[in-house]
């Protein structure tokens, strides 16, 4: 009918008519692209200054850090091997390979050591490269000595320099992550801003600086923030493969530097999956990021030569399974990493258990629940709180996404097609990556650092969100497109003066407090090692000690405490038998077995009050051995009493059939040192 009309008004007017409405259209078309021209203005220049934010806050939070260790440790005052002391426990060991890599006479024989390694295990040798992951000391050391740094450069410097600097890759790439999900960089400040205020809870960077995780986190925020940008829709193909490529490099780079690279990759592949069974993620690209997780993962093992821990790992077993649709059973026969699932079945309560290892993680603050008083620094900031709020609209919108696509009604779908613009793919991915790392944060408190991050991206991109804030608005039958606007942009502005004006002062006095580093007894110990000692000479002592004494000195090691091999921990809880309740000759036997020359004891282990009854070192090898533990409590009824003393209380008493093997060479306040006897 409408059709018939507008022809019955005869062809007679149809050149009066047309023209006005041709000038009409000019002029329509001359606004429309004026507001293209201004609109893509606006948008470069919202670019770049977006940007310039990105990197200086990147850039200030590398110098905050790094400001922060200067005023701890006093680092460029004090002396070289209170330096290396500073780097304790694993933090040492890793960074002995660095220091052994510049000191070599040349690359390929820096290199031969590694691979050939009889220092770290003593009566053993073994390949670094395939242990531990090390590759970025050794690049970074090869790096130092084809550079014109030497003269105005300490290795040293150039180490943790490094590791600060990664802290602006972090930084930015959380920055990025809220940007790309709510739109505005408004986002990505509030988030940066968020990770800096709570340093304590996001990480520890400035006082356990080699730490494997240092160097990963930030590969993997600048994965998650590829990720995020492959989700969105209508990328050219070109964006796509390029996107594609950044994911590849940063798993690559995150599996090279972490050796728990494959446990938390699983997580993620969950969060791809779980999503993509309620057809939330598009399948075409989440099968490209399963093929990018194995491809790195095994591009990695090939690297570690072929390392068992990964290619058996349950990332690669997942993945296939998903991709090919059928499990895949694997038929090798893994030991590196049963020690993890001990300590799972243990934690969770599935049987109590005596082992020495799964025990030895239980009993660690930092294997155990998160914390109350995380929560309660989280709020300060307002963090928590909004993370929650964030949360809860988002979790409410997939439960209604989900149902609508598993139902497939018309009905249903009609009224989820609100909750469908506020869950768009990379916003449903970071939803269960959150949710996922969350639990995960909850049930092992040194796995935060995964979630703390992340939750001020999502907590950022929540309250930056015009989405989020137009359905919040339309339950409460308060919504229109100007205050959206005016929301989404006036909270998140409030909040950043709230947060400057309650943290900046504290963030001042941090910055002007100055201290020192300070542990004589350990630089006493260290320097009479390299003074007394040969450079052949094997030391046996707890696993965090050793790290020290490896890199301060380079005297072989019995342990080190890179706890993944089922070898070590053997060994480890052998060497552990000087702080058990055995015989003098059980211990100069067992030490003997490992080529130990000098063995360390420590009275803040010997005699140990940091944790309580049952959770002592001493306490877990008496379970262990099925000894009766020291004090008051209670015991479980198999265990019997010892027909020996401990034997680090009992040799400092200079018995004759102590000293028959061990003469004591050392002491301080702190360590006891003893030479075993070389009998035929």
């Amino acid at each position: 009918m409408t059709t018939i009309r507008q022809r019955r008004g005869g062809k007679v007017t149809e050149a009066a008519e047309h023209q006005p409405s041709e000038e009409k259209n000019v002029k329509s078309d001359g606004k429309v692209l004026s507001d293209h021209t201004g609109g893509k203005l606006r948008n470069i220049l919202s670019l770049t200054l977006g940007g310039i934010v990105a990197i200086g806050l990147g850039l200030l939070t590398s110098v905050y850090v790094a400001t922060l260790h200067e005023n701890d440790l006093w680092f460029s005052n004090i002396k070289e091997v209170e330096r290396e002391i500073s780097f304790r426990t694993e933090c040492g060991l890793y960074y002995s390979y660095y220091k052994q890599m510049i000191q070599a006479a040349s690359i390929q024989q820096g290199l031969h050591a590694l691979v050939y390694d009889n220092k770290t295990e003593s009566v053993r040798t073994i390949n670094i490269l395939e242990r531990m992951n090390v590759y970025q000391e050794v690049f970074l050391s090869i790096l130092y000595r084809i550079l014109p740094i030497q003269q105005y450069l300490e290795p040293v410097y150039f180490y943790i320099y490094t590791l600060f600097g990664l802290q602006a890759v972090y930084v930015i790439a959380l920055y990025v992550t809220s940007w790309l999900l709510s739109g505005t960089w408004l986002s990505g400040l509030l988030a940066a801003c968020w990770y800096i205020t709570n340093r304590i809870d996001t990480t520890r960077v400035e006082f356990t600086i080699p730490l494997r995780e240092n160097w990963a986190l930030p590969f993997f925020a600048v994965q998650i923030a590829a990720i995020t940008y492959l989700l969105r829709t209508h990328l050219q193909p070109a964006q796509e493969r390029l996107t594609l490529l950044a994911v590849f490099i940063a798993t690559f780079l995150f599996s090279l530097t972490w050796q728990f690279n494959q446990f938390m990759m699983l997580i993620q592949a969950l969060a791809l999956f779980i999503p993509d069974c309620f057809d939330m993620l598009p399948t075409a690209k989440v099968t490209w990021l399963y093929i990018i997780q194995i491809s790195g993962l095994l591009l990695v093992c090939v690297l570690q030569f072929f390392n068992s821990m990964i290619l058996g790992s349950l990332l690669i077993s997942f993945n296939a399974s998903v991709l090919i649709a059928r499990a895949i059973q694997k038929s090798l026969n893994l030991e590196s990493d049963e020690h993890i699932f001990k300590f799972l079945k243990a934690k969770f309560g599935f049987g109590a258990t005596r082992d020495f290892d799964a025990n030895l993680y239980l009993c660690e603050e930092a294997f155990g629940l998160l914390p109350l008083n995380t929560f309660s620094r989280l709020s300060d900031t307002l963090l928590f709180y909004i993370y929650i709020f964030s949360l809860f609209p988002m979790t409410v919108a997939a439960l209604i996404v989900a149902f609508r696509n598993l139902s497939g009604s018309n009905q249903v779908q009609e009224k989820a097609e609100e909750y469908t613009i506020i869950l768009k793919p990379d916003a449903a991915y970071n939803l269960i990556h959150t949710v996922l790392f969350g639990c995960l944060a909850l049930s092992t408190m040194r796995m935060k650092y995964l979630w703390t991050s992340h939750m001020c991206v999502f907590a950022s991109f929540g309250l930056c969100s015009t989405e989020v804030w137009r359905l919040i608005l339309k339950c409460v039958h308060l919504y229109t497109s100007q205050r959206t606007q005016v929301i989404k942009y006036s909270i998140p502005i409030i909040t950043l003066l709230y947060i400057s004006y309650k943290f900046w002062p504290g963030i001042m006095d941090e910055l002007s407090e100055l201290r020192e580093f300070y542990d004589p007894d350990t630089v006493e110990l260290m320097n009479w090692i390299k003074s007394n000692t040969p450079n052949t000479a094997v030391f046996a002592g707890s696993m965090q000690l050793l790290a020290g004494v490896k890199l301060c000195t380079g005297r072989t090691l019995t342990n080190h405490p890179h706890y993944e091999d089922k070898h070590l921990r053997e060994r480890t809880k052998q060497i552990y038998q000087i702080y058990a309740k055995r015989s003098p000759e059980d211990v100069y036997r067992i030490l003997r077995s490992f080529g130990t020359d000098y063995v360390i004891l420590e009275d803040s282990i010997c005699y140990e009050r940091r944790h309580s009854r049952g959770c002592r070192l001493r306490d877990l090898l008496d379970i262990a051995n099925g000894h009766i533990m020291d004090g008051l409590g209670e015991n479980e009824p198999d265990l019997k009493p010892s027909l020996y003393p401990r034997f680090c209380e009992e040799i400092k008493k200079n018995l004759p059939s102590y000293t028959l093997h061990f003469t004591r060479v050392f002491q301080n306040k702190t360590f006891h040192v003893y030479k075993l006897a070389k009998h035929k």
